[in-house]
């Protein structure tokens, strides 16, 4: 068991040295340079990073299985702004508990990740498309729902998955744990994982063989949905408002993280453990940017530059194997 537990993390980090290198840089960076060196590694900012980046991670956990697949998913952030406000609406608006607001949030998220999934399996629209749309529908049915004014909800119980605390760790932090060892137990350690491998890396053989390429895209895309909902409530909770607003440019974040990470674009490889080193990369990359003074306009630029040097690497990988 020792040995098998050794082997796993040598293999992780020989699999993964590139971007733990690249994260390291960014920290050493970050603690020697003087304008930031007295803030960036204190416990307070290291929480701060990791609460931030918790929804991050519910959306690229899903993010990563769908580009395995081959596909994209562009209304994540769109149900972030949704859920957080059919969350904050049930509680405000109808008087109903706050638990059944973020069972509402997680089930906005997972019915629009059903739609998602059933549009793709059933048409020849491709994902970009039909998730585009979505993102859309989404955004607008979140609008129409407030007026495009936040719903301010103050209860302590609101605000506990978000910016409560479970004695020293922030809930997000344990979430974030929970979330990701599940999601990496379903990708490494059950059949629908091995099946969302087999589809990504050729749906015609994977079908061939047996393999429900539908429910297999249904499934992931409903997961994807789900977490997104969790995200949103998570997100609202921390804000203490459902806002329309919230989850702008959300996908785009979980996209970079997903490239960041080794998943390739071209779907059939990529895996969770370099996800999360992508996560906590274009998170450390923010707080940065953010300890820096970098005004938030440049912000994009350096993400955009990240996201478009990853996908650069992949292409050269890909190359090199002749994919």
């Amino acid at each position: 068991m020792a040995a098998r537990l050794k082997n796993g993390i040598v293999r992780y980090f020989k699999d993964n040295i590139g971007i733990i290198i690249a994260l390291l840089v960014m920290c050493i960076f970050l603690v020697v340079f003087p304008t930031t060196r007295a803030t960036f590694l204190t416990p307070k900012n290291v929480f701060n990073i990791l609460r931030q980046n918790a929804s991050n991670l519910f959306l690229a956990t899903g993010m990563t299985m769908v580009i395995i697949l081959g596909g994209i998913e562009l209304s994540v952030g769109s149900v972030i702004a949704l859920s957080g406000v059919v969350a904050a609406g049930c509680v405000i608006n109808f008087g109903l508990p706050e638990i059944v607001g973020f069972l509402a949030a997680i089930g906005v998220g997972a019915l629009v990740g059903m739609f998602n999934g059933f549009v793709i399996c059933k048409t020849d629209i491709p994902p970009f498309i039909v998730t585009l749309a979505s993102m859309n529908i989404t955004k607008g049915i979140a609008l129409v729902l407030t007026g495009g004014s936040p719903i301010r909800c103050m209860t302590d119980t609101f605000k506990f998955p978000g910016a409560g605390y479970v004695g020293p760790v922030p809930t997000p932090v344990i979430l974030m744990i929970i979330v990701f060892i599940i999601a990496a137990f379903m990708i490494n350690r059950t059949q629908l994982g091995r099946h969302i491998y087999a589809v990504g890396g050729n749906a015609q053989a994977a079908k061939f063989s047996g393999i429900n390429v539908q429910k297999v895209k249904f499934i992931v895309y409903t997961y994807t949905g789900i977490m997104s909902g969790i995200a949103g409530l998570v997100v609202a909770s921390r804000l203490y408002s459902g806002q329309p607003t919230a989850g702008d440019g959300a996908e785009m974040d979980a996209i970079a993280a997903v490239v960041v990470g080794g998943t390739s674009m071209s779907g059939g490889s990529g895996r969770l453990g370099g996800t999360l080193i992508g996560v906590l990369i274009i998170g450390v990359l923010n707080n940065g940017l953010n300890l820096l003074g970098v005004d938030s306009n440049w912000q994009y630029i350096v993400k955009g530059l990240v996201i478009l040097l990853a996908v650069y690497v992949d292409f050269i990988r890909n190359k090199k194997a002749g994919r």
